[in-house]
């Protein structure tokens, strides 16, 4: 089956961006139906985090979101097999200066929006990019995602590597391109509230910082209507990360947080919603999934 899909996507990489983008929207309303458990992790992320916006139009932004997703994840086939030109066009990267200009090393913190493949291989064209990964089951995938993503000298890495591997790579000069915004489990991660409900959250990207002296700039990727991306850099936070002790850790993370936050409430419909965001509970409470 994976094939077919694999395959699907590489023919429709030919056709007008616009085709595409109709072709994905399209082929995510019909999931939104067929996948009936992340359909039902949607719906329950979506009631967490807007509990008093109304019930159809919480189901409206699922539908929106599943459309979003699938149209961005067939949209990978530009991004893992046409030109490095169609790429430049297909993504067009704000305020790119931030990081021509950068004084020291930078960690891209890129939250988890649909898009966020097609900034990873649009910045790879210009600049030493390196992430860390989730292992897939499907072979297929795992294969297709590594070659995609490091087709153009990218470095990745899985996340069973541990954190070493993104210390070593912005050692040696990467942009380190950094997702610490899904539930990984308690490991290294403290409960934050997102949009109100506790959440585990890795303390990662602080801990980074202060150990390699990097900058951290924001990197969100907007889907355009009509096919293509935006990829908006925000200016380097200062005073991040703001100290070493646990208040300080804790501080920092919800800064991460609330920035997310603020975010999705701008593109509510392309977050990753399918995700189990809510899965590891403090001790004793209920689960949600």
């Amino acid at each position: 089956m994976s094939r077919l899909v694999f395959g699907f996507m590489w023919v429709l990489r030919f056709f007008p961006v616009g085709f595409v983008a109709w072709t994905g929207e399209r082929v995510g309303a019909l999931m939104f139906w067929l996948i009936a458990e992340r359909r039902n992790v949607t719906r329950i992320n979506l009631r967490l985090c807007f509990p008093a916006l109304p019930g159809e139009e919480r189901e409206r932004l699922a539908r929106a979101h599943f459309r979003a997703f699938v149209r961005a994840f067939l949209e990978r086939g530009i991004l893992w097999w046409s030109s490095p030109e169609r790429i430049r066009s297909f993504v067009v990267v704000e305020n790119v200066e931030i990081l021509r200009e950068a004084k020291k090393p930078v960690i891209l913190f890129a939250p988890h929006f649909v898009g966020l493949d097609a900034t990873l291989a649009r910045l790879s064209l210009d600049f030493p990019l390196a992430m860390m990964y989730s292992r897939q089951k499907d072979p297929l995938f795992e294969r297709l995602l590594y070659q995609g993503r490091t087709r153009f000298g990218g470095r990745m890495f899985p996340r069973q590597a541990g954190v070493k591997e993104g210390l070593r790579a912005i050692a040696e000069g990467s942009l380190y391109y950094y997702l610490p915004d899904l539930d990984y489990g308690r490991n290294r991660a403290i409960f934050v509230p997102f949009f109100g409900v506790p959440a585990a959250t890795v303390t990662g990207l602080a801990y980074i910082a202060r150990v390699t002296g990097a900058a951290v700039v924001p990197c969100v990727t907007r889907m355009l209507p009509g096919g293509g991306y935006a990829a908006r850099l925000y200016r380097a936070w200062e005073q991040f990360p703001s100290g070493e002790g646990v208040e300080a850790v804790e501080a920092d993370t919800r800064r991460m947080v609330r920035f997310i936050e603020d975010r999705v409430r701008e593109l509510p419909e392309q977050y990753f919603w399918m995700h189990k965001r809510f899965k590891t509970r403090p001790e004793g409470e209920a689960r949600f999934y």
